[in-house]
């Protein structure tokens, strides 16, 4: 495990993004970062799902583990005349939280097949630990992305990235900021360009942070000024996480992931997709048939900043309204390659059809 070394308070300690600890889940609240670190604990599997709804717990892999956690949940709250019909609905809430993120239902999926045809006493010690193997395969597998991505990253290379795809969300190492963070650990200089990412800003107060903490050069952009800097040829690579992968390549991501790529083809500058195999939706034919999250447009009217206080602040005329899609698709032919816990492969249909078998012989 990679961890993050915190402060909190007068001291530094490590963290991960979430833990199991019995029956209760424990996770940073990542809607107060970077300007208070506050870890929350959620007991039942339906204080967990609305954590996932609400964005406490965000990031495509971190969703994964945490759905996981709240699925063992679901389990270890039935009474025998209860099972299993009252983990199934559990089951369903937890799906209906964040419809684009794949992870998300690949972890239910696992956590299902742990428990069918099982007895509830049987079923609970199955789902406790597949969640557990759930979590620690992302730990492994973010590790092993950032050990193949820190192959692209020449020493004094300049990085973009967009959204937070580091170790906040892929519950260990991260997907996109593995390779960085690879790379920082073979003694590499790097810098990071981080896009602020409207309209949660996922960039400036989760990116930003995780990078302060890990020492990292770089700086905050305005999501609009990137093509800026690629223009310039301040910019050498690419690289962002993934919230879904269909078969054919197309990669849903944080809104403004499209953008990105077609600017930096534009640029001549390699844009690669950093992901683990829980990410790719092998029976989704193309980027048309994801499914687009739509949230409250006071995403997008609001900003929330630190005065003495947390507060939140309108930055709209009273009357407008605004449209808020999560996240937008960046069609294969913008993406140079997918950096997997396999290995770096090409946003082809035959090629993530061999990355399809290759994930049910892992998973036997």
């Amino acid at each position: 495990m990679i961890e993050l070394l915190v402060k909190v308070g007068n001291k530094r300690r490590w963290f991960t993004a979430s833990w199991l600890k019995g029956s209760t889940v424990y996770a940073i609240d990542q809607r107060l970062l970077p300007f208070r670190f506050k870890i929350v604990a959620l007991k039942t599997h339906y204080e967990t799902a609305e954590a996932i709804k609400n964005m406490t717990i965000r990031g495509a892999g971190s969703i994964g583990a945490v759905a996981a956690f709240a699925c063992a949940q679901a389990v270890l709250e039935c009474k025998s005349s209860e099972w299993p019909k009252k983990a199934l609905l559990g089951f369903e809430r937890i799906a209906n939280t964040r419809p684009t993120a794949r992870d998300l239902f690949f972890a239910i999926e696992r956590i299902k097949q742990s428990i069918a045809n099982k007895k509830l006493g049987e079923a609970k010690k199955a789902a406790l630990k597949e969640a557990k193997k759930i979590s620690k395969e992302y730990q492994e597998n973010g590790k092993l992305i950032g050990m193949f991505g820190a192959k692209l990253i020449k020493d004094g290379c300049k990085i973009l990235t967009h959204c937070n795809a580091g170790w906040l969300a892929l519950h260990d190492w991260g997907s996109a900021l593995a390779p960085i963070y690879f790379a920082k650990r073979l003694h590499k200089k790097v810098f990071v360009f981080v896009d602020e990412t409207r309209p949660r800003l996922q960039g400036a107060k989760l990116t930003a942070w995780e990078l302060a903490n890990e020492n990292i050069e770089h700086a905050i952009i305005a999501d609009n000024s990137a093509g800026f800097y690629m223009q310039k040829s301040e910019v050498d690579l690419c690289i962002v996480g993934a919230d879904r992968i269909a078969s054919n390549g197309d990669v849903a991501n944080k809104i403004g992931t499209y953008e990105k790529a077609v600017l930096a083809k534009e640029n001549g500058i390699p844009f690669y997709v950093a992901a683990p195999l829980s990410t790719f939706d092998f029976k989704c034919k193309s980027g048309k048939h994801i499914p687009i999250e739509e949230r409250a447009e006071e995403e997008v009217l609001f900003v929330l900043g630190y005065e003495k206080d947390l507060r939140k602040v309108r930055i709209a005329p009273k009357k407008s309204k605004a449209k808020n899609p999560a996240f937008d698709v960046t069609p294969a032919k913008y993406i140079k390659g997918i950096i997997t816990e396999h290995g770096i492969i090409k946003p082809k249909r035959s090629t993530i059809k061999k990355l399809a078998k290759k994930s049910k012989k892992v998973r036997k």
